[in-house]
C-alpha cells in the first residue's frame, strides 16, 4: 500500500518576492500558521469535549467511533504552514511591516 505524501513544494522566489526578503516571508508564514493551528486545535477540542466523561472506562475509549472519525478528519486537514504559504503566494494574506515608516498614521 502506497502512502500519499503530504509534502508540498513551493517556489522560493515567489515566497521571497511577496516581502522582498525570504526571512520576512517565513516569519509571516509562521505567525499565520500558528493562528491557523490555534483555531484548528480549538475546533477539535470543542468537538471532542462532547465525548468527555467523568468516568475513565478503558472499553469506552476504544469503542467510540465518532470520536475516532473526528480525529481522523482533523489529521487529514492540510498542515497550517502549507495553508499559510498558499495564502501568502495567492495574495490572500494581509500583513504589515511595523518598521515601515510609510505605514505610520499622523495625528494632525
Amino acid at each position: 500500500m502506497k502512502i500519499k505524501s503530504s509534502i508540498t513544494q513551493f517556489n522560493l522566489e515567489k515566497i521571497a518576492s511577496k516581502t522582498g526578503n525570504i526571512y520576512k516571508s517565513v516569519k509571516i508564514i509562521g505567525k499565520r500558521a500558528r493562528q491557523l493551528s490555534a483555531v484548528q486545535k480549538e475546533e477539535l477540542s470543542e468537538k471532542l469535549a462532547e465525548f468527555a466523561s467523568d468516568i475513565d472506562n478503558l472499553e469506552e475509549i476504544f469503542e467510540n467511533k465518532e470520536q475516532i472519525e473526528i480525529s481522523r478528519y482533523f489529521e487529514r486537514l492540510p498542515k497550517p504552514s502549507t495553508v499559510a504559504t498558499e495564502e501568502l503566494i495567492n495574495d490572500e494574506l494581509f500583513f504589515r511591516d511595523p518598521e515601515d515608516k510609510d505605514d505610520s498614521i499622523s495625528n494632525g
